[in-house]
């Protein structure tokens, strides 16, 4: 990595202290892409935790049927900011947290592009975020209406809503500013020699996620701007009695969703493409195709919005549309499970906790696939619609998904983080209790939507107590797996133990490239330019 030699004479006339802030300065004026990164990751499980904490209060009233623990309404602002701190506090920062910290490496930059922004797209998310937790002790508490906001529900909250809707556009703003760095710095960035085809697939699948974010970001914001001013300022976008339409949020809402839960899943899909070559020993197989999959999935996702609403009474014609062109959606995501086992195939693999977290992302990633894909069904999708089917749907591709790449990301690249290696036998202990637990947290839920049970009600007839009973405490030991990962990998890995190699996965561990094959770009250093 070539950097450029500067005259340093005139350092003596400023403090070093002020070039390099320490303390919590360090933090606070935060401008090199690894702080920030850093900044990121520990935002994003602090707000893991907070979600989780609501998660397990939703689990404690369902464990049996009847009102145990909360009033209903309450319950319903539970689910509502569970959704909403998960999606904009938990995994969405977390991915930009692995941004900052791999995009520079991976591509041979210095930095980020525009470093003053970066902090600045950091520091409006604890605000955000406190704003949206906080919405809990306003009168009237926090909004009930769902992560959706659906109208007419969100015109009628107290000032709760107005809090929610003030913190997601804060949370956009940050979103748009870090999508604009990430596009900048890889394109006009890499080394000499790092062309776009040769760039890691990580990096691929952000600028693509980035793209996505600048494009959605304001649909969400205008959604959440006209259910602002039909609630104060007399205008009736989707008030019915003033000639407005509530189905209209939802096409506008979603116009946002869709794109936004493959902003969600495109960054995970980029470590995966990472791990799975770097532990079989093997260059990823159909590296082009996994280019344009993800490419083509970004694309296809503008197009299938409204088969979130298929219940709403649209025409034959348009559900028969949204029904197809999501199907389509299957054919890139095939593509690269396809490519993640070919690549295993016959490779040398090892399994340690980073591949165990990517193949286990693979297996339950792809149960959320099908799901998704029964969903697509019209006539299906209607019987099933609101019920815990859903809830099992999404949670495999966002836990499972997102969250399993996540922690396998974590465990690939710590040691370049901290300089020291993890505790191998802690981590493969904190994955085999995540897979577990959550599978018996979320698969019994896929019954329980079938049997027609409702999602979002705070009590349920006997006849779904079983389920529920063994979905909350599978509930409880997945977020104490959780807890174990950060006490006992986490802070343990910061604070020293063994030291990491330069290539830590290349040898150290015992790793060696046993097969013909070249090793695959997914080294920290800048490819070797091929001639």
């Amino acid at each position: 990595m070539s950097t450029t030699v500067v005259d340093h004479a005139h350092d003596h006339s400023h403090d070093h202290a002020h070039d390099h802030p320490h303390g919590w300065r360090r933090w606070l004026y935060a401008t090199n892409h690894k702080d920030i990164g850093t900044l990121y990751l520990w935002f994003s499980f602090t707000m893991l935790m907070i979600g989780g904490l609501l998660a397990l209060g939703i689990r404690a009233e369902l464990f049996q049927p009847g009102l145990q623990l909360f009033r209903p309404e309450f319950f319903n602002q539970l689910t509502t900011m569970h959704g909403l701190i998960m999606v904009f506090g938990a995994i969405m920062p977390a991915f930009v947290g692995f941004a900052n910290w791999m995009i520079p490496l991976q591509i041979g930059a210095s930095d980020m592009a525009f470093a003053r922004m970066n902090n600045f797209s950091f520091w409006l998310l604890p605000p955000a975020a406190i704003l949206l937790a906080t919405s809990f002790l306003v009168p009237g508490g926090a909004t009930a209406a769902g992560w959706t906001l659906y109208a007419p529900l969100s015109t009628q909250m107290g000032i709760g809503m107005d809090m929610g809707i003030f913190a997601m556009h804060i949370m956009g703003a940050s979103s748009i500013m870090g999508s604009i760095n990430i596009i900048t710095t890889v394109l006009n960035m890499r080394a000499p020699g790092m062309t776009l085809m040769k760039m890691p697939m990580f990096c691929w699948t952000w600028l693509i996620t980035a793209y996505l974010l600048i494009a959605v970001m304001p649909v969400l914001a205008g959604a959440i701007t006209m259910t602002l001013t039909d609630r104060h300022f007399g205008t009736s976008f989707f008030n019915a009695a003033g000639g407005g339409d509530p189905v209209m949020y939802q096409h506008i809402f979603w116009f946002f969703g869709h794109p936004e839960v493959y902003i969600m899943i495109l960054p995970a899909f980029g470590i995966v493409s990472q791990i799975i070559p770097a532990f079989a020993r093997k260059q990823l197989f159909g590296y082009a195709s996994m280019v344009y999959a993800t490419a083509s999935i970004a694309i296809l996702s503008f197009i299938v919005w409204a088969h979130h609403m298929f219940a709403t009474g649209m025409p034959v014609t348009g559900q028969l549309f949204f029904m197809y062109a999501t199907m389509l959606i299957a054919v890139p995501t095939g593509v690269k499970i396809f490519n993640w086992i070919a690549t295993m195939w016959r490779g040398s693999m090892t399994f340690e906790t980073p591949m165990l977290f990517a193949i286990g992302f693979i297996f339950v990633f792809t149960i959320g696939g099908f799901t998704g894909l029964i969903l697509a069904v019209t006539p299906l999708d209607i019987q099933m619609q609101d019920t815990y089917y859903v809830v099992a749907h999404f949670h495999y591709v966002l836990v499972a998904g997102s969250l399993f790449a996540l922690f396998a990301g974590y465990y690939y690249w710590s040691p370049k983080w901290t300089g020291f290696m993890y505790n191998e036998w802690r981590g493969k202990f904190h994955f085999w209790n995540s897979i577990i637990w959550f599978n018996v947290t979320f698969f019994p839920m896929h019954f329980l939507g079938l049997a027609g049970m409702p999602r979002r009600y705070a009590d349920y007839p006997a006849q779904f107590t079983d389920f529920n009973v063994v979905a909350s405490i599978g509930a409880l030991l997945f977020g104490l797996s959780q807890v174990y990962f950060v006490l006992f990998v986490v802070i343990p890995s910061i604070r020293g133990g063994k030291k990491a190699e330069d290539k830590p996965w290349d040898g150290a561990e015992g790793l060696e490239w046993t097969v013909p094959s070249p090793a695959p770009f997914h080294t920290f250093e800048v490819p070797p330019t091929v001639k």
